[in-house]
Order: C-alpha cells, then structure tokens, then sequence
C-alpha cells in the first residue's frame, strides 16, 4: 500500500502553481509559434509576438506570464490503495499548496480569490480556496492535474442545453462571436458534451488540459465523429477571423477539444471553456516516495520570436499630450506611451462612481483631467522590481461606468484589454475621448515599461488600488478611436472576408 506523506503532497502542490506560473505548457508555445509564422495580419502577428517573448522573458526570469494569475484548480485522481498520512483533509491540504504558492517569495503571485461574492467580496489574501475535484479509481498513486484559470477566460465560459438533433457545430459558430477578445485568443476552445450540466462544465475543463494535437488529427484523419467535429471546428472558428487579442487574422484558436460522455435521451448538454494566450496547467504524480516536482523545459524549446516596435509606431508623450493629438488617432495605430498614468479597475470604478452620486470628490492626488486609466490589477514586485507583470485586464467590465468617468474626470483616454461594448463606445464617441488595448498574455514585457509605481487612493482595495505608473515606451494599439470606430469589429469583418476569398471594397 502507497502512503502519501501529507508535506509531500502539499510541497508538490505549492511547487506545481510556482510552475505553472511561469512556464507555458511546451505544447502550447511550439503551436503558437508555428501560428506565428504563417500570420498574415501585421497586428495579429505583432500581438503574438508580444505574447511568446513575455513567455521567453518569464521562463528565463521566474515571473509570471499574466498579472491574473488565475483561480486555482485542482482534479485529483486518487487510486485505492493509497493511504494518507495526514491529519489534513485532501482539500485542506491542496488549500495549503496553494497558500505556500502564491505567498512564495521568490515568486510572488497575485492573490484574485474574493470571499463573500454576494456582499462584500474581501480578498482572502492567499487565493485560497482552490476549486478541487477528486475521483477514486484503481491504483496505488495519486494523478494531479493543476490549471490556473484567468477571469478574463473563465468570464466566457457558455453552457446550453440543446435538443437531442440540435447542430453542435451551429451553436459554436453563432457562440464564439459574442465572446468577444476577452478570453485573450490565440487559446483553446474546450468543449463539453454530455453527462448532466456540471458534468459537461467539468468535462470542458479537464479537455484544456489535454495535449494539442489538431495537427496531428489533421494528418491522419478522424477515427469518430467527435474528431470529425473536432476538425470542421478548428477551421471554421479559425475562419471566423477572429485572430490574435480580437484584432483580426488567421489563427483564433490553435486547437479545439471536445470530452463527452452518454447523456439523457431528451437532452444534449454541452459546455464551452476557452483556455487563453496564459495557458498554464500541468500534471504530475505521487507514488509514495517523496514530493514531485515537473521537469522544467529547456529555452530552446520555445520559437526564436523576437519583437520591437516598426516604423509607423507612433512617440506619445502622456504628460503634454492634447485632446487633438489623441483625436488624431486611427483605430489599429500602433503607439509608444511615455509618461505618467493612473490605474483603476472593478472595485476602484465602482468606489468611485458611488462617490460622485453623494457629490464627494476624490481622493487627494486622484485627478483623471487630460490623463488615461490603465485597467490593471498588478501583481506585487519582488528584486527590486517597480511592480509585478502588469498586463490589462478585460475593458468591457469597465464599460457600465465609462459615461460617468469621462463625464465626471475629463479622461482623455483608457487602456484595458479586448473590445468595448456599445454603450462604452458611445461614451468615447460622445466625449472624443479614446480606448488602447495593450495586449493581454503579455504582462511581464508590459511591466519592463513600467519605471515608476505608487498607491495613490484605495489601498485597502489591494491589487485593485487606484496607482499612479510612470511608463517609458509602453506598447498599445489604438482599439477604439475617437469617432467610436472599433478595431476589433473592422479588423475581424476584414479578415473574415479576405479568408473566405470574398473581395474587400474599401467605401
């Protein structure tokens, strides 16, 4: 009988979200590479190129791939003739893994996990608990799967209950499009069918941590029909043209999963997860003979990508910056942000927007007139560090208090990630104002940017505090421009066309 000492477990624990945090799944690069490659759309291909030398840098220097370092998952495949040497139980021991993980500090990561969802959200400060499912199955070790799900993927997550005849196919295709770019494409579309409601949800998680291997089905052809509509997926979500961060392109997802199991005879469940450009999970296993830790990939596994701004990208100066200079911006214009900006996201919004309403005003320090907001939720530096990764995090979230805030501040602009909706657009519109989009999946190479950093307002809102950054040539594309065009509804129109062969008249 195999006796699992209860430190190894958890040290296993700890070391595998240490991992995960900073190494993409080999797999995962090699296809993002090869989509590299072959990418025709200029921002397309600029954005992952961002996206793989943040995932080199990040390897190299221990840091994580994305300031979101995610909510903790954890599915345990426990054989029957293990026996536990613990006075833990199994949850409380993966929640202890991931205590030591996320406080490491080499390493810190960014603690997202709030308590209380339904009233006052408190952080509990270590992204504890994890979410853990455990089965029990024949055997004498224990399998560990971890996955660390960013909300900007997650958010999207869909679940239907079709009719037993429904298109699974149809309701895809008509689904991935309302998703928007929050889920931070190129990723991988993991579906679920079958089984009951939290059957097929679970199923399309397990599937994301399955290896790519569409091209390799590709080559040799389907053996079932669930291949079959693996492989019609893969190239019709593709032709969507969706592309890289939403700004249209060739390559939406890199590989399309499906997990199912017999269902009802009056039903057919089915659930969509997408894994996005911060793909992190790995596997490894307990035998009884001490802790395991996952043999790291060597830096010549990852694609010989390099990045640096072209030629059109244009200097801007946020500390002399106009109204007219901002006005003159085109959606997709690539820009170099030099100066100093305030952050804000959810909680911060929120906070703020309530205040105006009783007619209070900020708090000293916090003026927005003739500045930009970053959406961001940083993570905390470690070595000296200005700040942790600072990518963006999801725009749309922000949009019902865009009106407010451009009304209420005098903000020039925002930086956050993927589209804005209508009502935020016709706000922008509206003040003449803008949105950038930095690119989500590259949040160490943003915070290379980042030279100066402080707490401004909020502080007991933690990682969502409102900061003041000082950046030096931080990268953005111009998403939304001050006549309320959109890149990301032009972009992917235009590169949907173009896949489809269809001509493209300019107006």
């Amino acid at each position: 009988m195999t006796i699992i000492k209860q430190d190894d477990f958890i040290e296993s624990i700890a070391a595998a979200f240490q991992f995960i945090s900073y190494y993409h799944p080999k797999d995962y690069i090699q296809a993002l590479g090869k989509a590299h490659d072959l990418e025709e759309s200029p921002a397309a291909k600029d954005a992952m190129a961002q996206i793989l030398l943040n995932s080199r840098m990040c390897a190299m220097d221990h840091r994580p791939i994305c300031q979101d370092t995610g909510i903790a998952n954890i599915f345990l495949d426990v054989g029957m003739d293990v026996q536990w040497d613990s006075s833990l139980s199994i949850e409380e021991m993966c929640n202890e893994g991931v205590r030591q993980a996320y406080n490491h500090p080499d390493n810190v990561l960014r603690a997202s996990i709030v308590n209380d969802p339904l009233g006052a959200r408190k952080n509990t400060g270590d992204n504890t608990p994890a979410v853990v499912h455990v089965k029990l199955v024949p055997g004498n070790t224990v399998s560990v799967n971890v996955a660390a799900k960013g909300g900007g993927s997650e958010n999207k997550s869909k679940f239907v209950m079709l009719n037993p005849n429904d298109s699974l196919v149809d309701w895809v295709l008509k689904t991935v499009p309302t998703m928007g770019a929050g889920w931070c494409p190129p990723g991988i579309l993991g579906i679920g069918v079958g089984g009951t409601a939290e059957k097929a949800m679970i199923m399309a998680k397990e599937s994301l941590m399955e290896h790519i291997d569409i091209q390799d089905l590709i080559k040799r052809g389907p053996n079932d029909r669930a291949e079959e509509i693996r492989l019609e997926l893969f190239e019709k979500v593709n032709a969507l043209g969706i592309g890289a961060q939403g700004l249209g392109g060739l390559t939406t997802v890199l590989d399309i999963k499906i997990k199912h199991m017999p269902c009802h005879a009056a039903s057919l469940p089915v659930a969509m997860i997408p894994n996005c450009a911060a793909t992190r999970h790995a596997h490894f296993t307990l035998d009884g003979s001490g802790p395991s830790f996952i043999e790291p990939p060597k830096l010549e596994d990852w694609p010989d990508v390099s990045w640096s701004p072209d030629e059109q990208t244009k200097h801007v100066n946020l500390d002399t910056i106009t109204e007219e200079e901002a006005q003159s911006w085109l959606p997709g214009d690539r820009l170099l942000l030099s100066g100093h900006m305030l952050t804000g996201r959810d909680a911060a919004h929120k906070r703020m927007v309530d205040m105006f309403a009783r007619g209070e005003s900020l708090p000293e320090g916090v003026d927005f007139k003739n500045k930009f907001i970053y959406y961001v939720g940083p993570v905390d530096p470690v070595k000296g560090e200005v700040v942790g990764p600072a990518g963006p995090t999801t725009a749309t979230r922000m949009d019902k208090f865009t009106e407010t805030m451009l009304e209420t501040t005098g903000l020039l602009g925002m930086i956050g990630k993927a589209e804005r909706g209508p009502v935020a657009i016709e706000a922008i519109k509206k003040h003449k104002a803008t949105y950038l989009m930095a690119v989500g999946g590259a949040a160490y190479l943003v915070s290379k940017a980042i030279k100066g950093s402080k707490v401004i307002a909020f502080e007991d809102l933690g990682m969502e505090a409102i900061r003041e950054f000082y950046v030096e040539d931080m990268p953005v594309t111009v998403a939304v421009d001050s006549q309320g065009e959109s890149v990301h509804k032009t972009g992917p129109a235009l590169w949907k066309s173009k896949i489809a062969g269809i001509p493209v008249v300019s107006e």
